[in-house]
């Protein structure tokens, strides 16, 4: 209670001292209307009266009596009273603008009653709300845009947007300002409510082509104290106006031009400025009526840009200068215009070239064509005169023709050398004209000459000598090589024919041997080779063409037979039977190094596939005996020791170098005797010859008896043979001859092969008597042996004869039975 006193105090000496003036006053005149004064935007709580003091009322009875308090035309409660106190308070701010939004009105007051209940009463009560400067100018926008043509008179207004304050009296807007302008200045005016107004006025002509757009500030200011302000942009386009004609760079334009140049060439472009802006800025080109219809149907003129380009053919025979009058035409409402002069001078050129007529030629000759036939006759002419109508006929390559002028303006082409089609097949002729002026012009023509094929050139095989290769045992009708040649020509001129030039090598046709593809010259072998019997061959083939005359060569084929390792060799020495085991007797004191046998093969293969080395397959004893891998000799390392065995076992095998390897292998049975030398070489002198020759005499006379018989027989047929179709005989393969010894005879050092094919020759053993050899054919041919003898000495002729004849005959039948 005593804090609502309070400050119903404060208030009531701060602030409502003019409440209770209002209030005594108006009290002694009016009894039913209690009037208080208060500003606007008092705080909630703040008190406006002490209702209960200036109504008369107690303030002890106002706390059991109902109070009510109604405000006209309100929904909200703005005031209240305290029932303890009887004091008027505010409970919500009021507003002025709100509560009296007229702005006609110079006060604003707010009606309300006080009804107090038990009893009834009503007291009538105005409250008027004063204005505080508690609102700011504002625009409606704060942005304004004027366009104002460049071509408005100074004086000339324009309207603003005027500012508004919600607050009235001296709160509201009292004057405008306008930022610093050399071209516009405001003038307010004040209308019948006291409404402010502002004009903005043009006080300086405007120029676009300076300045295109003003910005300016707009300021209103009220009366409050402090003073409250707001601003507005003001932006001022400058409108452009045709003022401004277009203008070319210079009044009078010079430009040389050459004649004939091309459609399109530009000759100038002309270029004309206007300060305006937009359509007032654009430009149109155009030729004037001064400009002559021959010259616009020459040059051209591009309405937008400007550009003058040449139309028509510029002749300087026709016209030697043009003459345009041009005028540039902006696009504004009224357009102004500029114009220039411009003057063409046409340069003199050598403008026409030369003409070439070829009147005749022949496109195809034959290749052999004489030197100075005439090919073509060609004519030639320039439309100009004096020196540029001068011409001259050249060829520019280096080809076998020549140009031989017959008059001015006729030229003769002609052959100037021999002509070759397998060098050059056709010439493409190009004939170049050329006139006198400078630069000189020139034109030119080609004509293509076909040189057609004669038969002049022969086959030609790339080598003039082949060596092939043919290894042995070849397959019948394999290929052995491809001889191709080549003929340049063209045509039938070209189709080859191969041919075996026909030799005959021992009564055998090459045809027989070979044959050639004609068409492809594929070489074929018709046979298989023995590189034994056949060893090489040396024949010709020709090609030849289909022309006529028909030309052809030859080429020289040299087939070498090559060599297989094809022959197992054989061991010749020592001899044995076919499986069978060879055994020797040597005497038991034979010395260290001493020769005990020697084992001899032969391989009918040559070179690498021939040569044979021996080595021990078996051995009794590897310390005993020695074997010589390349001669064969087997001989003792050591003395024999009564350790020793009597008989040792040797097995030898004798391998070619071929790949692969062929080889055969011998069985030696060697048998030691205790004999002395000298009494063995004794005893054994006339009995050899007795055993060998008194053991087989009847076997020998009845075998000596068969050969010559059937001897007879064979020269008989051979006669009659020869009398029906006579053939050159073989000639007899020569003989070497062999020595071969018995078992307790020598070894013989050497072993000599025969170059005839069929036969082995080899030295088998040597006697005292005479020397035996053995001939036996290649295992292909027989297994035929025939035995003959050579005298050692001319006392022993006779016996070794005998001897070679009685052993011929067993050898034989011997051969013929195993």
């Amino acid at each position: 209670m005593s804090s609502w006193n309070s400050t119903f105090r404060m208030h009531r000496e701060k602030r409502c001292f003019s409440a209770v003036f209002v209030f005594c006053t108006l009290w002694s005149s009016t009894l039913s209307v209690t009037r208080y004064s208060i500003p606007e935007e008092m705080e909630r709580g703040s008190v406006v009266a002490n209702l209960a003091a200036d109504l008369g009322l107690e303030v002890g009875v106002l706390a059991h009596r109902e109070v009510k308090l109604e405000m006209f035309q309100e929904s909200n409660k703005y005031l209240d009273v305290n029932k303890k106190t009887g004091e008027l308070y505010i409970v919500e701010k009021m507003d002025r603008e709100y509560l009296c939004p007229s702005k006609t009105a110079t006060t604003c007051f707010v009606k309300l009653d006080v009804i107090i209940e038990s009893p009834l009463r009503i007291f009538n009560i105005e409250l008027e709300i004063k204005d505080i400067n508690d609102n700011a100018p504002h625009f409606r926008r704060d942005r304004v845009e004027l366009d104002v043509s460049e071509s408005a008179t100074p004086g000339e207004r324009f309207s603003l947007p005027n500012a508004v304050d919600p607050d009235g009296g001296i709160n509201t807007v009292k004057m405008y300002k306008l930022s610093e302008s050399e071209h516009f200045t405001i003038e307010i005016q004040t209308g019948s409510d006291g409404t402010k107004y502002v004009d903005m006025v043009l006080t300086k002509a405007l120029d676009r082509e300076e300045h295109a757009v003003h910005h300016l500030i707009l300021t209103a200011v009220d009366g409050g104290v402090p003073a409250r302000s707001g601003t507005a942009n003001i932006i001022v386009r400058v409108l452009d106006t045709n003022d401004n004609a277009p203008r070319f760079d210079h009044p009078v334009y010079s430009v040389n031009m050459t004649e004939n140049s091309p459609i399109g060439t530009l000759v100038m472009k002309l270029n004309a400025t206007d300060l305006d802006e937009g359509p007032n800025a654009e430009i149109k080109y155009s030729f004037t009526l001064y400009t002559s219809e021959k010259t616009q149907d020459v040059f051209a003129l591009n309405p937008n840009t400007g550009e003058i380009t040449v139309k028509g053919t510029i002749d300087y025979e026709d016209m030697k200068f043009y003459e345009m009058h041009v005028e540039a035409k902006d696009k504004g409402q009224h357009p102004l215009l500029g114009q220039c002069k411009v003057v063409v001078r046409v340069t003199d050129m050598n403008d026409n070239y030369p003409d070439i007529t070829v009147k005749s030629y022949k496109s195809t000759v034959n290749e052999n064509i004489p030197v100075g036939t005439v090919i073509a006759i060609v004519g030639i002419s320039d439309r100009d005169t004096g020196d540029n109508g001068k011409v001259s006929l050249s060829i520019n390559q280096n080809l076998p023709f020549v140009l031989n002028k017959s008059s001015d303006v006729l030229y003769e082409l002609k052959v100037s050398e021999p002509l070759d089609r397998e060098q050059v097949p056709e010439y493409d002729i190009t004939l170049v004209v050329t006139d006198g002026g400078t630069p000189p012009l020139s034109d030119n023509e080609t004509i293509t000459l076909h040189l057609l094929d004669v038969n002049d050139n022969g086959p030609l095989f790339p080598q003039s000598f082949y060596t092939i290769p043919v290894i042995e045992n070849n397959a019948p009708g394999a290929l052995l090589s491809s001889l191709t040649a080549f003929d340049p020509d063209l045509h039938e001129n070209q189709y080859l024919v191969y041919f075996i030039i026909e030799k005959e090598i021992v009564n055998t046709s090459m045809s027989m041997l070979f044959s050639i593809n004609p068409e492809n010259g594929n070489l074929y072998a018709l046979k298989t080779f023995d590189y034994e019997i056949e060893k090489e061959f040396l024949f010709h083939i020709e090609a030849r063409d289909s022309g006529v005359p028909p030309l052809s060569s030859n080429v020289t084929v040299h087939i070498i037979i090559v060599d297989q390792n094809d022959n197992t060799p054989v061991i010749v020495s020592p001899w044995r039977a076919h499986g069978s085991v060879v055994e020797e007797k040597i005497p038991r004191s034979t010395d260290k190094g001493s020769l005990v046998s020697k084992v001899i093969a032969i391989d009918t293969d040559s070179v690498q596939n021939s040569r044979i080395t021996y080595q021990f397959l078996q051995v009794t004893d590897a310390t005993l005996f020695s074997l010589d891998q390349y001669n064969g000799e087997i001989r003792t390392m050591r003395m024999f020791s009564y350790r020793d065995p009597r008989h040792q076992r040797l097995v030898v095998i004798a391998k070619d170098n071929g790949d692969p390897g062929l080889s055969a292998t011998v069985t030696i049975k060697l048998s030691t005797v205790e004999i002395v030398v000298k009494a063995y070489s004794d005893m054994t002198e006339v009995p050899l010859e007795y055993d060998i020759f008194s053991d087989l005499n009847l076997y020998l006379v009845i075998g000596l008896g068969s050969v010559s018989f059937l001897l007879l027989i064979t020269i008989l047929v051979t006669c009659v043979l020869k009398c029906q179709k006579p053939m050159p005989s073989k000639a007899a393969p020569p003989r070497r001859n062999s020595v071969i010894s018995e078992r307790n005879s020598t070894i013989a050092d050497s072993t000599l092969v025969s170059n005839d094919a069929y036969w082995y020759s080899l030295f088998l053993a040597e006697t005292r008597k005479g020397k035996l050899v053995v001939r036996q054919p290649v295992p292909k041919a027989g297994s035929r042996y025939i035995v003959s003898s050579l005298p050692r000495s001319t006392g022993l002729t006779e016996t070794s004869d005998s001897a070679a004849s009685t052993l011929q005959g067993s050898t034989t039948t011997g051969s013929s039975s195993s």
